[in-house]
């Protein structure tokens, strides 16, 4: 599977890390930039680069995800989120409080973006991570499938006809 990349100077040295990181477990990792460390540089272009390759590939059917890092992720999730297809979910760690689904099982915040809304994006907020809890996050977020349930199929045909 390929995993496209990209931040601003926020995120610019974890993304880094990332890209290397997940390569070690086996993907095609794809560095859309930034490809300097420029305090200067605004994220929407760079995001857009991203995520226009994952919004293709969504829909022309191909398994691809996207993983973009800020300082807090969210107005890289924002662009993200405006190309069709792109599903991005924001993560800055675990959630204050305990959570469950509506049958009482525990639910965990990056686990629910796949099983539930087939994330195929995920922003990171990289002032909120350590490196380690990153890499974390990445793997257990690339290694959780999207079962597939009606309900929630049902949904995300709702969101992508939006």
């Amino acid at each position: 599977m390929k995993i496209y990349f990209a931040s601003d100077h926020g995120g610019f040295e974890l993304k880094n890390e990332l890209i290397a990181f997940v390569r070690t477990l086996g993907y095609d990792a794809e560095d859309c930039g930034a490809f300097e460390n420029d305090p200067a540089d605004d994220y929407p272009e760079i995001i857009a680069c991203a995520a226009r390759k994952l919004s293709e590939d969504s829909l022309a059917g191909r398994d691809s995800r996207a993983i973009i890092t800020g300082a807090s992720g969210q107005g890289e999730a924002m662009t993200a989120n405006r190309f069709k297809g792109v599903r991005c979910a924001v993560y800055y760690g675990p959630a204050g409080r305990e959570q469950k689904d509506m049958s009482g099982k525990q639910l965990d915040m990056i686990s629910s973006t796949r099983e539930h809304n087939n994330a195929n994006a995920l922003s990171l907020g990289g002032r909120f991570l350590s490196l380690d809890e990153a890499k974390q996050v990445v793997k257990k977020w690339l290694e959780t499938g999207f079962p597939g349930e009606k309900r929630h199929a049902r949904r995300i045909k709702k969101i992508d006809e939006v």
